[in-house]
């Protein structure tokens, strides 16, 4: 489990050295504006690629205090969705989905599980996935 404390002084940190970014930049030491101006979109695109970086790390770091899904799905990877897009690899399945567990297990022919008194039954759940129960 994420330690809350942890996670606000890292937000802490990670602030303060926008915060500095920000105060050290052009946007603000030449054309004297504040740095909640420079954060806003006709500015921000004037900002350093650093406190470009440091901006979206820190939003980041805010909505992962606020939104709990983050906090145990973790930031979703850059190439599951460009495979997808382009066509490239078959799309792996999630862990548990998408196929029996004991696909490919045990002698041809069979699911894997000792069916020899055809007690089970083969079904197929409600999110499409066949599975066995008992008659």
């Amino acid at each position: 489990m994420l330690n809350t404390h942890t996670a606000a002084n890292e937000e802490r940190t990670s602030g303060a050295a926008l915060a500095l970014c920000l105060q050290n930049s052009d946007c603000v030491l030449i054309h004297r504006n504040t740095p909640a101006e420079c954060l806003r979109p006709p500015l921000s695109d004037t900002l350093p690629t650093q406190c470009q970086q440091l901006k979206k790390g820190y939003g980041e770091c805010k909505r992962g205090l606020i939104d709990m899904r983050k906090r145990f799905r973790g930031n979703k990877p850059i190439a599951t969705s460009t495979e997808l897009e382009a066509g490239g690899e078959k799309p792996q399945g999630m862990l548990y989905a998408g196929k029996g567990s004991y696909e490919g297990v045990g002698p041809k022919g069979t699911n894997g599980r000792d069916d020899t008194d055809g007690e089970y039954e083969v079904f197929v759940r409600n999110d499409g996935i066949e599975d066995i129960r008992k008659k």
